[in-house]
């Protein structure tokens, strides 16, 4: 029987994963969508859109489209769908592999300031500067809403929802964004403080160096962690190898793993 694969998407990652699937003969993909973007790239495979009803809901799901693995290659910060996804996985007895691009790293000349949460960033707003590059996303401006003094320019790629801090400017943009854009937008906006999550990857990477290169502080919220027992494959060809372990056994045979009761969480 055709394997299934159901990736839980929203990522470049998640859109080249896909593609390698569906090249695949007999390899069913689908890949769901949160909707919280109005016009997602194009997704090889099947695509679903919308939430599950939470972990009982996604465990409902996979079993009723007889999913053979899942690969969660959400946001690194979408903390409630990994989680949901590993209860859902463990429940339904379906392996579980967890696909996150590595974060970033200082290098010489950054001045970084980690952080745990948006609430600990906007805490340390005031010391550090007074015009702001935010780019934590359109869901968090509630945690800055109550900073008055600072002026705020908010990239996203969809328009932010209140409340927000009110002295702010929305540019909306989608990456990738070279360092020399980068560079221009800091100084035609004087910002002297730049916000952002560790996302990690390439596309979004060049406000840093430009960040360094200005001398600019640099607060970066740092990811939630992994469920307990879960570690992630870096990169598409990693997942790969684990979705191939996890699907097939010895000889390249099927795994039979459907159905079995215990989740194949993929180290």
């Amino acid at each position: 029987m055709s394997p299934h694969v159901l990736i839980l998407g929203g990522t470049t990652e998640a859109r080249r994963l896909a593609a390698e699937l569906t090249a695949r003969p007999g390899t069913r993909v689908t890949t769901s969508l949160a909707g919280r973007v109005t016009r997602p790239g194009a997704l090889a495979g099947a695509v679903r859109v919308g939430g599950f009803g939470g972990p009982e809901g996604l465990a409902a799901w996979l079993r009723e489209r007889h999913v053979d693995a899942v690969v969660d290659a959400t946001h690194p910060f979408a903390a409630t769908i990994t989680a949901n996804a590993a209860r859902a996985t463990a429940s339904a007895g379906v392996p579980l592999v967890v696909l996150r691009r590595p974060g970033w790293r200082p290098g010489p000349g950054d001045h970084w300031h980690p952080v745990p949460s948006l609430e600990a960033a906007a805490a340390l707003l005031p010391g550090l500067g007074r015009r702001v590059l935010l780019t934590t996303g359109r869901l968090g401006l509630a945690a800055f809403a109550h900073l008055t003094e600072p002026h705020f320019v908010v990239r996203s790629v969809e328009p932010p929802e209140p409340p927000m801090p009110p002295h702010t400017r929305v540019l909306l943009a989608r990456g990738p964004f070279t360092v020399p854009d980068e560079t221009a937008l800091l100084r035609e906006h004087r910002v002297d403080v730049l916000v952002t999550k560790d996302s990690g990857g390439a596309a979004t990477s060049a406000k840093l160096t430009a960040a360094r290169d200005l001398g600019l502080p640099v607060v970066v919220v740092r990811r939630p962690p992994l469920p307990d027992g879960i570690t992630a494959a870096p990169d598409v060809p990693s997942a790969l190898r684990q979705l191939d372990d996890v699907l097939t056994g010895p000889g390249g045979r099927p795994n039979g793993r459907r159905g079995s009761g215990a989740a194949g969480t993929c180290p």
